[in-house]
């Protein structure tokens, strides 16, 4: 299992954020995520856990994310967020939606919407109103999603940016359909750092977390 990784200053507020699938948390580091946060002097603390040892049931990741990482995390912390990138991303947004437990706001970097079978079925009915999930409701965490979208999301910040070449583009803007309140941002890329790393830098820049933060010594 691949360790955490953290950026820790002392603040009151901290963003978990989940890595994409084939992706760790060593490679969100790497890629300067924490860099970015560290350098702005915000006062964030920032977790990047690794939950692919659940599997590819995110019924299983929810559960550990609530009980490993967001219940501690509201413990210590005044505000928890939660983020995530391409899988991490859907798995983040699917907590939102399902209830699954409380929190302060989303960054989704590229989130994942599911596979084309579901987004075109849901196309097929007339869009999501009209679109019914099937008996595949209990497996798939892509159905799921989409399932839970159907209900108005509780009122907290949601930040959703993508690559406009981004291979996944037609799924994630039926998913910004369903996130009207959401900020949105499209930059040029793929679906990769190239894209992911200036929206984060964009996010980080819309003053969520005030500056000041001191190093934890």
């Amino acid at each position: 299992m691949n360790p955490t990784e953290r950026h820790e200053c002392g603040a009151d507020s901290v963003m978990i954020m989940l890595p994409g699938a084939l992706m760790t948390p060593q490679h969100m580091a790497a890629a300067g995520l924490l860099a970015e946060v560290q350098r702005r002097a915000l006062a964030l603390d920032v977790i990047a856990p690794d939950l692919h040892a659940e599997g590819p049931d995110n019924r299983l990741a929810l559960r550990a994310l609530e009980a490993e990482w967001l219940t501690p995390a509201r413990a210590r912390y005044r505000r928890v967020w939660l983020g995530g990138i391409s899988r991490g991303g859907q798995l983040a947004l699917s907590c939102l939606a399902g209830r699954q437990g409380e929190m302060h706001g989303l960054c989704l970097l590229a989130p994942y919407a599911g596979g084309r079978i579901t987004t075109n079925a849901i196309r097929r009915a007339g869009g999501l109103a009209a679109w019914r999930a099937g008996a595949d409701l209990e497996n798939d965490p892509d159905v799921r999603l989409w399932h839970w979208l159907k209900q108005p999301l509780p009122e907290v910040p949601v930040y959703m940016g993508y690559g406009a070449q981004d291979r996944f583009a037609d799924g994630m803007q039926m998913l910004a359909e369903q996130l009207p309140r959401a900020t949105h941002a499209t930059v040029p890329g793929e679906h990769d750092w190239a894209a992911w790393l200036p929206l984060w830098q964009r996010f980080l820049d819309q003053g969520h977390f005030a500056a000041g933060a001191q190093e934890a010594p």
